[in-house]
């Protein structure tokens, strides 16, 4: 593996790979889900620049079949692995870790276990109830016919079980009562093919939290989602049309959060010291982003769980991680250095942290 020589005896990768979703629509079964996909190769050009600032020679590579022969043949230094889904399929974006292994290349994130457990809902929040992480009371269908358990209690929200990118979540996701929730559940699995996770709606307030590092993670500022703008009625949650339809109507984006959230110093501790533990117990690495509901009795929920935070640096969308980011102080630039430089040291690799050495050297 060839690394330049950078200042001070550290090294610099000098080819860095961009991996990112191959996109098609006619991967996708509705064009809901593809539009949560569709500028993937537009955010991995962006991050190319950045990498060019850096003076490290980036390249773009779509997660599909032709991957590996590329790869072989260019040897990047490292990877950065933007790989939602693989022909439309969350649960296959596993395989990207498999063939770095594979190749022994260094990349961000987490690997194949974690992206694993990243699109399979259901098995997380079984990981967490039992490790003492409160969740909503929950229960997976398979079909629409399924046993409801008569413990849970209405509103309930039914989500996709392994796809994330608030897809499918609208306002016609929550129920009140148990034929609307048969009918949904049959639509979800009808089109998608796959299970339903159906919880409990926890009406409160919502959090989302992006945690950065390995060893030694840090939280970053923590965001709130605001709903005052939505129109009168609608029920207050992150949903598909918030993203997509409400917050691109809105003039000042930040009216659509908070961050820093204002919280009391205990609450806060209790988010961020949550969401540390929940970043060790599943083994994430370099980022991820955990969502939480807090009731009107504050008792906080872990909602979700994304490995692949989203780091599109485009201030005119809201992109929670490079928000919480740019809050704490760190520049875009930091942030992707910081990020790389978290994968490289994990393969023993002491890459020069030229922007990010004050901002991440203590996360390893």
């Amino acid at each position: 593996m060839q690394i330049a020589n950078g200042k001070n005896g550290y090294e610099i990768p000098e080819k860095v790979g961009i991996i990112y979703s191959d996109v098609k629509r006619e991967y996708f079964p509705t064009e809901m889900q593809f539009i949560t996909e569709k500028g993937a190769d537009k955010d991995a050009r962006v991050i190319s620049k950045y990498l060019e600032k850096l003076k490290i020679k980036p390249i773009l590579y779509p997660g599909n079949s032709g991957l590996p022969q590329k790869l072989k043949k260019d040897k990047p230094n490292a990877v950065i692995n933007l790989v939602d889904s693989v022909k439309g399929y969350e649960y296959l974006s596993s395989s990207i870790p498999g063939v770095l292994e594979l190749l022994e290349i260094p990349y961000t994130g987490a690997d194949i276990l974690g992206m694993s457990l990243d699109t399979n809902k259901f098995v997380i929040k079984k990981l967490l109830q039992q490790n003492g992480v409160p969740v909503p009371n929950y229960q997976l269908f398979n079909s629409s016919s399924d046993f409801l358990d008569p413990t849970l209690r209405y509103p309930l929200i039914s989500k996709l079980n392994e796809i994330h990118g608030a897809v499918e979540i609208t306002q016609d996701a929550i129920s009140e009562n148990e034929r609307h929730l048969r009918e949904r559940i049959k639509f979800l699995i009808q089109t998608y093919k796959q299970p339903v996770l159906v919880e409990e709606f926890i009406d409160g307030r919502e959090f989302t939290v992006s945690v950065i590092g390995n060893k030694n993670p840090k939280v970053l500022p923590i965001v709130e989602q605001q709903f005052g703008f939505l129109p009168k009625g609608m029920n207050k949650i992150a949903s598909f049309e918030l993203k997509w339809v409400y917050e691109d109507a809105l003039e000042n984006l930040s009216d659509a959060y908070d961050c820093p959230a204002k919280l009391s110093k205990s609450l806060e501790k209790r988010i961020s010291d949550t969401s540390i533990g929940i970043f060790k117990l599943l083994d994430v690495r370099d980022c991820a982003r955990i969502d939480y509901r807090l009731d009107k009795r504050r008792n906080l929920y872990f909602i979700e769980i994304n490995t692949l935070p989203g780091i599109n640096p485009d201030e005119s969308i809201i992109s929670y991680f490079p928000l919480a980011a740019r809050t704490a102080g760190m520049s875009y630039g930091e942030l992707i250095d910081g990020i790389l430089s978290l994968a490289c040291k994990r393969y023993n690799l002491q890459y020069a942290k030229r922007q990010s050495r004050k901002v991440v050297s203590d996360f390893n």
